[in-house]
C-alpha cells in the first residue's frame, strides 16, 4: 500500500482530481463576489471563451481525422 503512494502518477492523479473540483468552485466564488455589472461581463466572457475553445477543439479533431484518412486517388 505504501508503495502505491510513492508513485508520482498517483499524486498527479490525486492533485488533478482535486483541481478539477476546486478550481470551478473558486471561479464561481470569485464571480459571485463581483459587483452586478462585472458578474454579467464575467458570465458572458466565460460563455464566449467556452465557445471559442469548443470550436478550436472541433477544428483540431477534424484536422486529425483528415490526416488519418488516406488520400483519394
Amino acid at each position: 500500500m505504501a508503495a502505491n503512494f510513492a508513485d508520482k502518477w498517483v499524486w498527479i492523479t490525486i492533485v488533478s482530481a482535486a483541481l478539477v473540483i476546486v478550481v470551478p468552485l473558486l471561479v464561481v466564488w470569485f464571480i459571485l463576489s463581483l459587483p452586478a455589472e462585472l458578474k454579467i461581463v464575467a458570465t458572458i466572457g466565460i460563455i464566449v471563451l467556452w465557445g471559442v475553445v469548443s470550436g478550436y477543439k472541433d477544428w483540431v479533431v477534424s484536422k486529425r481525422q483528415e490526416e488519418e484518412k488516406p488520400p483519394v486517388q
